[in-house]
């Protein structure tokens, strides 16, 4: 498949969390003109912790950087667990662009603000020890969460996200993503964007937030999701199962 471009984020290569294999697939069956990397890509919070980099994340790493030499546009757009890369914005790297944020303009016209999101969140800004706190806590939840899946396929059950089902259950999850949204939404209207993407709270959605059309490309952990834009401009979500599960309806999409 070809797009005019492709939105994804959260990938948090240097994790167990990481499903390196399938982004690889992805990315080996569709190309783009644009590819954005919306953040966290690299996660330096964990590799910081503890070193995990084993051959697939090398090979994701590899496969960014073949587009980029064979004339897709890569563009980079650093979050908070790759913090580290702000130091080097407006820089190339294998051709890859490093932009602390950037717009997109859609085949019909429309301007989207791409950036990471993390600005956005209040624990990030204002008390760091405690998104690093919820790090771990994000981290022992996924880490249950394989081994609650690796039971289930025993038993012949289908995946089940622990960690998605918190946060739909959790008011505060609930209220925190809610707010958020509503945060990027309105600092785009202001810029005047007609609409923002972003990442970072890893739940996939396309709708409209008070006149804004608000997309989060979700992320490579959970969801296995990416936002693309058609050749006329359509923005849809796809969501990597054994096959591919596209979602065009914008009114639409909230998983987490």
């Amino acid at each position: 498949m070809h797009y005019r471009a492709i939105f994804i984020s959260d990938l948090h290569l240097g994790t167990p969390g990481c499903q390196a294999e399938a982004l690889l697939d992805f990315l080996k069956e569709h190309d783009s003109d644009y590819l954005y990397l919306v953040g966290d890509i690299i996660d330096g919070w964990q590799l910081r912790r503890r070193w995990y980099w084993p051959q697939a994340h090398n090979d994701v790493i590899q496969k960014l950087l073949r587009k980029a030499r064979k004339g897709t546009r890569v563009i980079y757009v650093p979050g908070n667990h790759d913090e580290f890369a702000r130091h080097f914005l407006n820089h190339h790297f294998g051709g890859i662009e490093v932009l602390e944020e950037t717009v997109h303009q859609t085949a019909d016209g429309r301007k989207l603000w791409v950036i990471h999101g993390d600005y956005f969140d209040a624990v990030v800004q204002q008390a760091k020890w405690l998104a690093y706190v919820g790090d771990y806590l994000y981290e022992f939840t996924l880490k249950l969460n394989r081994y609650l899946n690796n039971l289930r396929g025993r038993l012949g059950l289908p995946y089940w996200s622990l960690s998605a089902y918190l946060k739909h259950k959790v008011k505060k999850a609930l209220n925190y993503v809610t707010d958020f949204e509503k945060a990027v939404a309105h600092e785009a209207a202001k810029h005047g964007y007609q609409g923002v993407v972003c990442g970072h709270i890893h739940r996939a959605e396309i709708r409209d937030v008070d006149g804004v059309l608000y997309c989060n490309d979700g992320d490579w952990v959970e969801s296995r999701s990416a936002l693309v834009e058609s050749e006329s401009g359509e923005l849809s979500l796809i969501f990597w199962e054994t096959e591919p599960v596209l979602v065009t309806n914008p009114e639409l999409v909230n998983v987490a």
